[in-house]
């Protein structure tokens, strides 16, 4: 896994991330909520591609890291957030900016999610096994 790889997968889930909500009004979640009333084939399928991708990430990213290292891994993004905040770097009245940080953060879990195994298997040597097949 190179950070090229792991850029990827940051990128990818920032995209998922951002297209299904964010604070423009460029969004799926607002485009649907227009267009609900019409129950376009468009909403519906792309409805549908974001939501198998979001299946794809939270069921790999709840394999990879369990239960323990998305506790873990949201605690260290609270703390960012906590550390942006405290420090001024982020001004509380700029809810733009905090959606679009917790964004970033929430896509940063997702994408070390994706990205955990194969990150522990080149420093432990450790494979993960999710199905063993005991012949």
């Amino acid at each position: 896994m190179s950070l090229r790889g792991i850029g990827t997968r940051l990128l990818i889930a920032f995209a998922l991330v951002s297209l299904t909500w964010n604070p423009t009004r460029f969004n799926y979640y607002e485009w649907a909520f227009a267009q609900w009333s019409q129950f376009a084939p468009l909403v519906v399928f792309i409805g549908l591609v974001l939501l198998i991708a979001w299946i794809v990430f939270l069921r790999a990213t709840a394999r990879s890291l369990g239960v323990v290292g998305i506790i873990l891994a949201t605690a260290l993004a609270g703390s960012v957030l906590w550390i942006l905040f405290y420090y001024d770097f982020v001004d509380t009245a700029s809810g733009d900016l905090l959606g679009w940080i917790v964004l970033a953060l929430f896509a940063a879990i997702l994408a070390a999610g994706m990205s955990w195994s194969h990150l522990r298997r080149g420093w432990a040597g450790q494979a993960d096994v999710d199905d063993v097949d005991e012949r």
